[in-house]
């Protein structure tokens, strides 16, 4: 994934918050990007372990978070602390605007 610029990614964030009034909307907001452009599953390493990504959720914390498996394990990590493979999965650049957004 090429850098994205600070212009990109703040215009993706307003795009993502456009309709929210509060953090809880702009996170739902960006999740919802996420979710729609994010290509799962994937495979990546967490903790030198090949997982699959299954998909994103959100926590009941409001966190978005990557609901990894391995075998007939499961586990939620948060999104920022997931480790992409290189090259990344598509969709990765809104990541980089969650990630952008909490600043």
């Amino acid at each position: 994934m090429d850098a994205i610029s600070e212009e990109e990614l703040d215009a993706m964030v307003a795009e993502a918050t456009v309709d929210a009034y509060n953090d809880d909307e702009q996170v739902s907001g960006l999740f919802t990007l996420i979710e729609d452009n994010l290509v799962v599953p994937f495979t990546t390493q967490v903790l030198g372990v090949d997982v699959t990504v299954e998909r994103v959720d959100l926590s009941r914390g409001g966190e978005i978070v990557a609901v990894c498996s391995r075998e007939r394990s499961k586990q939620a990590i948060p999104i920022l602390d997931l480790p992409l493979p290189t090259p990344p999965p598509q969709g990765a650049e809104w990541i980089e605007a969650y990630r952008h957004w909490l600043g």
